[in-house]
């Protein structure tokens, strides 16, 4: 179980640093699933930021072996992960929202193996 917590956590911690990093910088590409939902760029920016800041927290929660850091860092995304599909459901996208879904559910687990 300690093996498929570490994969979970060094996966959403890629997935979401990489994530963040584009909509944090405000490219296109990054905003373009936030436009899609008419999500408004500059809170798009800010759950970049955070979502960012919770990927950190993942990583050196993991290299530092911080139970606390990685708790953080996963109800972070938790957080962001239900209000990315509840934004999707409110703009009628339901099956643009399968994406936050399944990080939601990876979430759940690395919450539930740590």
């Amino acid at each position: 179980m300690q093996t498929a917590h570490t994969v979970i956590t060094l996966l959403l911690a890629v997935i979401f640093l990489i994530a963040g990093l584009s909509k944090a910088s405000g490219s296109s590409a990054g905003l373009s699933g936030t436009r899609d939902i008419n999500f408004p760029d500059g809170f798009a920016r800010l759950v970049g930021m955070l979502e960012t800041l919770a990927a950190l927290s993942l990583v050196i929660g993991f290299a530092l072996e911080n139970k606390d850091l990685k708790i953080y860092g996963f109800i972070f995304l938790w957080v962001i992960m239900a209000g990315a599909i509840f934004f999707h459901f409110r703009a009628n996208k339901a099956k643009t929202a399968f994406p936050a879904m399944l990080l939601l559910i990876l979430t759940t687990f690395g919450i539930a193996t740590i």
